[in-house]
């Protein structure tokens, strides 16, 4: 053999060597601490532990990130798989979670009066507002507000984005001292000091280690970012003001779109900021962040012992992951330990089933619906076709223009699937000067398709649904004047195109309007269940406003987020489950300041049994598809706070209740005092306030206990009743249950039968759905049901 062939073989050793000690970030996770041990020395254990698979001591301290010590007991480190691997055969060691950046990442003022939460004008100012039952809504509101102090006293931890403190939203004006119990820090940074803390911003950190262990040393310009607690693009100062923000009077978006009050759900509680989800660096600035696992694991555990009460995380998977190598869900499980609620985005992936995140049972999942403002404008054909659309874009046409579909006027060499999209350098320059171009959605982002437009010289753009979007038209800060319209309306258009020679169109500039029916209405893009991690745990747990919500935005970002946008908004309108899931935490934060001895299990209960499941029409909430939707979309229903702080019975389950439950889903050895017992109960004997079984194919009995928590109503007696699912009974024993003091529980069971007499009726495998509900005079406490038949 000549020298020259083994060459490559030669090379390809040491290729193969590297290969095997390439390292990466790994969370080694013990579950929780024994005993207890000081600070140091819990990080000296976990010294031990990477000494143990290094080759010097010196090895050992650099390569280590984070050693969660508070309640989290793991650490992260720079490890190679072989180090991971034997690492993870110790007996202690519960999991290894390999980190990586495309894990997770986020779920990208007129909604809380929609809710019924609305403060009352008390400086003159002339608020229309709707009359009869709707105004009896608001006086339960106010009371509702004004019982819970508006949260003062409860601290809600936002672990996000970071925070623009200078906005409104978050000014301390007559707030009163910081609680006693806080233990946090203000943790200062590049464009970040101490000033920036407040009363109201009480505390502030940032988690970055890695973050720059997979894209190197941190540097603002490439990174996009500060390497501090501020927010460099809008989500976290969003999120954060949906759920605990100020009263700002005049708060409106690009010029006016939605003007009026903004306010969190509960504008007296604090704000404390865990920043561990960074801009994206050297790519096109769009929508959405990137978040490290072991960096928002250091966050939540840091927000556990610095003593907030409520974690909002509008973060979560782009695939569902199993609970031992989830960071959200481990962390929020030792959260619940301390009694701190945690409520997560249930992700922006639907409508396509079984695409949830966050789908534990200790965590609130939150999907995304509508409220009734809508921003309408109106598209109108040369042929005289008029259509109310919808438009926040502050560009304008002033007389009708050429209309083109994008597909007759695409160069050569695109897609065929991709020609309608308007993507990047799709368009033809003559063709679409001065025209108004039809762009579908699908591939690419709404704002893209108007910059192409914009780009190749349109003057408008019809925004087209396709039927995955169904009638949820998301309003964006275009850049040409923009019409958003509906499949059916596209299909209108496309017509008008192919049987006119000369088709034009104009596009109306839109307006803010209110009382917009029906809503709620579901979101397409709220992810839905069933939840493929654990199915015997009906998921999301409840549905909010997630659909064009203003709130507060970062100075230091455009409406549209993109770099060539050169406009700044204080507020802006934004969408996704992320903008839903602070709506939930504000809420929580307000029942917490109104029942502070509540469980976190409790809380959810009294959320979930007391939400709505019908519009403002009286009818069910709808789906995308016009049809009602089902509890794989909405939970619950939509929620309803003021409901929930007296829901008459509710589910209540322990932190022990958790780890016995984890025992069904193989996930063990959490906690040392907690040993699963011979004989583990099915995952469906969770004390939940639904019911999911899949794959049914006898009598199954399902146990649960309720608490009486009845505002003042100690006797009080609850009848069952239920609506099966379409090929099952469901029936209760007993089906009455009576009580004579407040904390009194009862225990009953639930009876779900396969009927023979259906067996033929529904699919095997597919889901049907139904509920029960416990009823007094006063209170109404249903629970959603899941069913398949195997």
């Amino acid at each position: 053999m000549k020298l020259t062939s083994l060459v490559p073989l030669l090379f390809l050793v040491p290729l193969l060597a590297s290969c095997s000690e390439q390292k990466q970030v790994y969370i080694v996770y013990f579950g929780e601490h024994k005993g207890d041990k000081a600070l140091h020395e819990i990080e000296e254990h976990h010294h031990s532990y990477l000494q143990s698979v290094k080759e010097s001591e010196e090895e050992a301290k650099s390569s280590l990130l984070y050693s969660y010590k508070h309640s989290i007991n793991g650490f992260a480190a720079e490890l190679t798989p072989d180090e991971a691997s034997k690492l993870e055969k110790l007996e202690e060691v519960i999991s290894v979670i390999e980190s990586h950046p495309r894990k997770y990442e986020t779920h990208t003022t007129r909604s809380w009066e929609f809710v019924g939460l609305e403060e009352e004008e008390t400086d003159g100012d002339e608020v229309q507002r709707p009359k009869n039952d709707v105004d009896d809504r608001f006086r339960v509101g106010r009371k509702f507000l004004k019982q819970a102090k508006h949260g003062d006293g409860i601290i809600v931890g936002v672990l996000d984005s970071g925070v623009w403190p200078e906005s409104k939203s978050f000014s301390d004006k007559g707030m009163g001292p910081v609680p006693e119990s806080w233990k946090g820090i203000c943790q200062t940074g590049i464009a970040f000091n101490s000033s920036h803390c407040n009363r109201k911003i009480i505390g502030a950190r940032y988690y970055v280690k890695g973050y720059e262990k997979y894209y190197g040393a941190f540097n603002v310009t490439a990174n996009r970012d500060f390497l501090s607690p501020r927010d460099p693009d809008g989500h976290g100062s969003h999120t954060a003001s949906t759920a605990v923000g100020r009263r700002v009077k005049g708060a409106s978006a690009l010029g006016g779109f939605a003007m009026g009050s903004a306010s969190g759900g509960a504008p007296l509680a604090r704000l404390a900021v865990y920043k561990a989800c960074w801009a994206k660096p050297n790519q096109e600035k769009v929508d959405g962040n990137v978040c490290l696992q072991e960096d928002m694991l250091a966050a939540i555990d840091d927000a556990i012992g610095d003593g907030v009460h409520v974690i909002s995380v509008s973060i979560g998977t782009t695939d569902p992951l199993p609970y031992s190598q989830d960071g959200i869900a481990i962390g929020a499980l030792h959260a619940v330990k301390r009694n701190i609620v945690v409520a997560a985005s249930a992700g922006n992936s639907g409508p396509k089933p079984g695409t949830l995140s966050n789908p534990a049972p200790w965590i609130i999942t939150v999907g995304a619906s509508t409220l009734d403002r809508a921003f309408v404008g109106g598209l109108v054909l040369g042929n005289g076709y008029t259509v109310k659309t919808e438009s926040i874009t502050a560009f304008k046409m002033d007389k009708f223009a050429p209309l083109v579909y994008a597909a007759n006027v695409a160069v050569p060499g695109i897609a065929l699937n991709n020609t309608s999209q308007c993507l990047p350098n799709s368009l033809k320059p003559e063709l679409v000067n001065g025209k108004v171009v039809l762009c579908l959605r699908g591939a690419g982002s709404r704002i893209g398709k108007g910059m192409e437009v914009k780009r190749a010289g349109g003057v408008g753009m019809i925004l087209g649904n396709s039927l995955a979007n169904g009638n949820e038209i998301p309003s964006d800060s275009h850049f040409v004047a923009t019409a958003a319209v509906t499949p059916t309306v596209v299909e209108k258009i496309l017509d008008y195109i192919k049987t006119d020679k000369n088709p034009i169109a104009f596009i109306k500039p839109g307006t803010t309007v209110y009382k917009n029916q029906p809503a709620p209405l579901m979101t397409g893009f709220s992810s839905r269940g069933p939840n493929v991690v654990d199915p015997n745990i009906l998921k999301p747990d409840i549905t909010a406003p997630g659909l064009n919500i203003l709130a507060a935005w970062s100075g230091a970002d455009s409406p549209s987020k993109l770099w060539v946008d050169q406009r700044v908004a204080d507020y802006n309108i934004y969408t996704g489950t992320s903008m839903s899931c602070p709506h939930v935490s504000g809420a929580i934060a307000l029942l917490k300041a109104i029942h502070p001895k509540w469980s976190s299990a409790a809380i959810r209960s009294a959320l979930m049994t007391t939400a709505w499941m019908t519009n403002d029409e009286k009818k069910p909430i709808q789906d995308i598809s016009g049809l009602p939707a089902n509890p794989f979309a909405l939970g619950s229903g939509h929620f309803r706070p003021t409901k929930a702080a007296d829901p008459g019975l509710v589910y209540d389950a322990s932190y022990r209740a958790y780890l016995l439950y984890g025992c069904s889903v193989g996930f063990t050895n959490i906690d040392p005092t907690f040993k699963c017992p011979s004989k583990i109960p099915p995952g469906y004997n969770l004390n939940y306030p639904s019911i999911s079984i899949p794959n049914l194919n006898r009598t199954v009995t399902v146990k649960r206990t309720v608490t009486n928590v009845g505002n003042g109503n100690s006797t009080s007696t609850y009848i069952f009743s239920a609506r099966s699912p379409l090929g099952v009974s469901v029936k209760a024993k007993p089906s009455v249950l009576s009580f004579n003091r407040i904390g009194q529980k009862k225990r009953f069971k639930i009876m779900v039968t396969v009927r023979k007499d259906k067996m033929n009726v529904t699919e095997k495998g597919q889901y049907q759905f139904g509920w029960f509900s416990w009823t007094d005079k006063y209170h109404v406490v249903r629970s959603p049901i899941a069913i398949s038949l195997a």
